[in-house]
């Protein structure tokens, strides 16, 4: 647990998950709200209920509870604040608090369409039932108060709505207007570089009219970038202190791998996402497919907005090559 100032506390609880453990925020102000809850374990809540207790209060007394974005280690414990009232957060959170199984059903659709599509080996699509499986850290709810870009935080004037979409298609930043502080979710983390998750488009759209996370990412780092953050609370990990330094370095070196993949394509005549898949992580695609088909996908998006490279289909399955002519 960590006061960062008199209206603001970092509560740290464990996940089961590789990233490690997670941060939830108290926020004080017209009501007592908290950014993000966690994960459903009793671990977790064991932490949360402790910390809570180390800066006067109990979870009955959270009034409000505010979502940076849908991934189940920052929705676990929506359940468990019996007088909290509201929920705030972007739409579509809704989607996976209230467990909507017609967008459930989509979702699991469209991977089994986006695993084919990208030559990816049937003995990686048990990985689908893993995606399905980390739901049962997810505590349930309903949005009561859909934020959006611009919006400020119910309670909180002083906090305005950033979209940040990237690592989630849900995501939400929240910028305080007198010194720039950002709570920032998992958009900007220190130790490591947010992944770009792959997600499904909306229902009744195609697999060719997916998000293209990468692109979105980029361009809601430049965001912070141009808004002049000053200082990230983050979702993981150290208080980032210099968030302008850590963008350009993040925007760099998502360039060089991109070069990497482009390289790749020079040297081949064509392959498949799962074949640059496996050359660019080649000791973590067996355990991460999941991640590493997104972060594969992220740089293809982002060569191809440059067009640098060329997206075909060859027997229904997508393939890449170099368009040397963009040279």
């Amino acid at each position: 647990m960590k006061v960062i100032e008199q209206t603001i506390s970092q509560l740290t609880l464990p996940t089961p998950f590789a990233v490690g453990d997670v941060h939830v925020y108290v926020l004080k102000g017209d009501i007592l709200s908290i950014v993000d809850a966690g994960v459903k374990t009793r671990q977790a809540w064991e932490a949360l209920t402790t910390q809570l207790k180390q800066i006067g209060y109990r979870p009955s007394d959270i009034e409000q509870i505010i979502l940076t974005h849908h991934h189940p280690d920052h929705i676990g414990l929506t359940e468990q604040f019996p007088n909290a009232q509201y929920i705030a957060a972007e739409p579509s959170v809704n989607t996976w608090l209230t467990r909507d199984q017609e967008y459930l059903e989509h979702y699991r659709r469209f991977f089994e369409q986006y695993f084919v599509a990208s030559g990816i080996p049937k003995i990686f699509y048990q990985a689908l039932d893993k995606l399905e499986a980390t739901m049962d850290f997810a505590g349930r709810g309903e949005v009561t108060t859909p934020l959006v870009e611009g919006d400020r935080l119910p309670g909180h004037p002083e906090w305005e709505v950033i979209e940040t979409k990237g690592h989630a298609q849900s995501h939400l930043s929240f910028l305080r207007d007198r010194d720039h502080l950002l709570i920032g979710g998992d958009h900007l983390l220190e130790h490591i570089s947010s992944n770009p998750i792959i997600e499904p488009p909306k229902i009744g759209k195609t697999i060719e009219d997916r998000p293209k996370p990468m692109i979105q990412y980029r361009k809601n780092l430049q965001k912070c970038v141009d808004i002049n953050v000053n200082k990230v609370l983050p979702g993981h990990g150290k208080i980032v202190e210099n968030p302008q330094q850590l963008i350009l370095s993040r925007l760099t070196k998502q360039e060089e791998r991109a070069n990497i993949v482009y390289e790749f394509l020079q040297q081949s005549v064509m392959l498949t996402p799962f074949e640059i898949c496996k050359k660019l992580f080649p000791y973590q695609y067996k355990k991460q497919i999941d991640l590493t088909m997104s972060e594969t996908f992220g740089q293809l998006d982002y060569l191809e907005s440059l067009k640098q490279i060329i997206k075909r289909k060859k027997d229904g399955i997508i393939v890449y090559e170099a368009n040397f002519i963009s040279e």
